[in-house]
């Protein structure tokens, strides 16, 4: 099998990523192997491989995005799975025993195992992952087109069911990326009001021609009070502008798995039973109702595909804001 694997953390001009051959992975008890048919790219891959996230484990293949065919399986793997085209995220383990799990809250496991993080990713020909974590594809989903689902999409969807809001309310989308546009059509199915605040033309018009009522740019405020509003930068001045924009009893969903810092702000803008609560991981109940909405709203992604010997370049793009939605690679 090929894989780009990274040595140590460097910044991505420098292309830290090599090509490298590995050995054909062999699944151990419980596990599957699959042909990598498509791996989405996120910013949390481009921390781990810049060194914001520092890793668990060198080398290491990141990726966390992978929709993949399943081509063998190990002791106690249901053998009808193999075939199968699965999706594989972020979360790629727990304990399935601590208070958290038991509670139905396993994305909080306190000895959860992550993707591209703690094991080998999705930036590969192939790869192993758990069968109890692998989500099956619903028809009709190009690989190319679930993949972006599996982490942006997923966490976003949790964020929105987070806000708790539901037909005629507004929502306030702070930033218009990948994830963003995802949530846009889930928050549009449930027959929400979108108010976007995001820099660039380009977002903002994408946002547009996802049907917001009102789109604005960094400093603007919306031009009514909100139900709920998310935040995707991982910037903390930004949860205080979606702070200010909400109504009483509104709630903020911070959307990020770091913030540089939140400066100081007035107590008033907190007051009268405003929210701000953090967004971390997500279950695979979550990415199951994510996945069935994807098939029958339908939910599409934007996406830019790229070779996966082009990993170094995509991360680059991405950094520099040069991807339109989502960038994928094509093993």
């Amino acid at each position: 099998m090929q894989a780009m694997r990274l040595l140590r953390p460097t910044p991505v001009e420098h292309s830290p990523l090599e090509l490298v051959d590995l050995p054909d992975p062999v699944p151990v008890e419980g596990e599957v192997v699959l042909e990598v048919l498509a791996c989405a790219v996120c910013r949390t891959d481009l921390q781990i491989v810049e060194g914001a996230l520092t890793p668990k484990i060198l080398p290491i293949v990141p990726g966390h995005q992978v929709v993949g065919l399943v081509v063998k399986a190990g002791a106690g793997v249901d053998p009808a799975m193999l075939g199968r085209t699965v999706g594989v995220g972020w979360l790629a383990s727990t304990c399935g025993r601590c208070d958290m799990c038991r509670r139905g809250l396993e994305n909080l496991c306190r000895t959860a195992s992550f993707t591209g993080w703690d094991r080998d990713g999705g930036y590969s020909t192939h790869l192993t992952a758990r069968a109890d974590f692998c989500y099956p594809m619903p028809p009709g989903l190009a690989p190319e087109e679930a993949a972006p689902l599996l982490c942006g999409g997923i966490i976003g969807y949790r964020a929105f069911k987070l806000a708790g809001i539901g037909r005629g309310d507004r929502l306030g989308l702070f930033g218009f990326g990948a994830s963003a546009l995802l949530v846009a059509q889930v928050a549009r199915s449930a027959g929400c009001e979108l108010y976007v605040v995001t820099r660039g033309s380009d977002a903002q018009q994408r946002a547009r021609e996802e049907g917001a009522t009102w789109v604005g740019t960094l400093g603007e405020r919306p031009p009514v009070p909100l139900q709920a509003a998310i935040t995707f930068a991982p910037v903390g001045s930004v949860v205080v502008e979606a702070l200010r924009s909400v109504d009483r009893a509104g709630v903020v969903v911070v959307n990020a798995i770091h913030l540089d810092s939140i400066p100081e702000f007035s107590y008033d803008d907190l007051y009268w039973e405003r929210r701000v609560v953090s967004v971390a991981n997500f279950t695979r109940a979550d990415s199951g109702e994510l996945l069935e909405l994807a098939a029958s709203l339908p939910i599409r992604t934007r996406h830019q595909t790229y070779p996966l010997a082009e990993a170094n370049r995509a991360l680059q793009q991405l950094k520099g804001d040069m991807v339109s939605g989502a960038a994928v690679l094509r093993p």
